[in-house]
């Protein structure tokens, strides 16, 4: 097991959901100005680390995304951290959509990386909207950042994007998207569903429509920032699933061409491939890290 928190900065948290949490892992809440952002945290066994390592999670998603992923990490090495943004599953959801802008989002995160890096600067994970969050932080702030990587994340919106969703939201709350893609579980109890779809479920139910509008609304809008994030003079990854097919693979490739980063193709994986392919992933973002470092 791993030594026990330090600090008020990491108060321990009760885990969200019935999944177990993987040994090693701690469940921990990060103060922000939108309240507790709550995180997992898994470090090496064998002091010091290599570093620390930041992920931020996507549309829809939370921490719980990396539970399995966080451990592959820290057996590298790294001291490996994902949260929660605000309004997502049981972090901090402050009311209306004005709360939920990118710059607040970016914020979250430069905050997290001050916290976690005590003084040194962290390596930036982003995952798919995790990744327009990164970069953003890594633009606001490069130097709480060692290097950033975007991870099946593409350089701008487009017109229409997630509109249904935004549709579906507006009308029925964040509830509704768990409940237009499941109708098979409306009224159903929890030990009617598997242990996964108990989870997303809770989680779809528990995430802030203010969050999901808001966040619909960047990924529609958001311009290429891709001039600005090579003027940070950060290492930089673009790396994806070889069946990525949430957000084009040719705009990936494009962006990474144009901030002159490191081009990574996952094989087996999809959207969610520290999920679909995570020791390849793990073995991706270990050799970016280290070449860096």
């Amino acid at each position: 097991m791993t030594a026990p928190a330090s600090g008020p900065s990491f108060a321990r948290i009760e885990p969200f959901g019935a999944q177990p949490v993987p040994d090693g892992v701690e469940v921990l809440g990060l103060p922000s100005t939108a309240g507790t952002l709550t995180a997992y945290r898994a470090r090496p066994s064998a002091a010091p680390t290599r570093g620390v390592v930041l992920i931020v999670p996507g549309f829809t998603g939370s921490k719980e995304d990396f539970r399995t992923f966080l451990p592959l990490l820290a057996a590298q090495g790294w001291e490996a951290w994902s949260y929660s943004q605000r309004g997502q599953a049981d972090s901090a959801a402050p009311a209306g959509i004005g709360s939920y802008a990118l710059d607040a989002f970016a914020s979250d995160a430069v905050a997290a990386a001050e916290l976690l890096g005590e003084g040194r600067p962290v390596h930036l994970v982003g995952h798919s909207f995790g990744g327009i969050v990164a970069q953003a932080a890594a633009i606001a702030s490069p130097a709480s950042f060692a290097s950033v990587t975007m991870l099946c994340s593409g350089p701008h919106g487009w017109p229409g994007r997630h509109q249904e969703t935004s549709d579906t939201v507006a009308a029925h709350g964040s509830i509704g998207l768990w409940d237009r893609d499941n109708p098979h579980t409306i009224g159903l109890p929890d030990d009617r569903l598997t242990p996964d779809e108990a989870f997303l479920r809770l989680r779809a139910a528990r995430t802030s429509s203010d969050n999901l509008l808001a966040a619909a609304e960047i990924l529609r809008t958001h311009s290429d920032t891709t001039d600005e994030l090579r003027a940070a003079g950060l290492p930089a990854l673009v790396a994806h699933g070889e069946f990525d097919e949430a957000w084009p693979i040719a705009d990936q490739r494009d962006m990474a061409e144009r901030l002159g980063a490191r081009y990574t193709v996952i094989p087996g994986g999809a959207h969610s491939p520290q999920l679909e392919a995570p020791a390849a992933t793990a073995a991706a973002l270990d050799d970016f890290f280290t070449s860096v470092s």
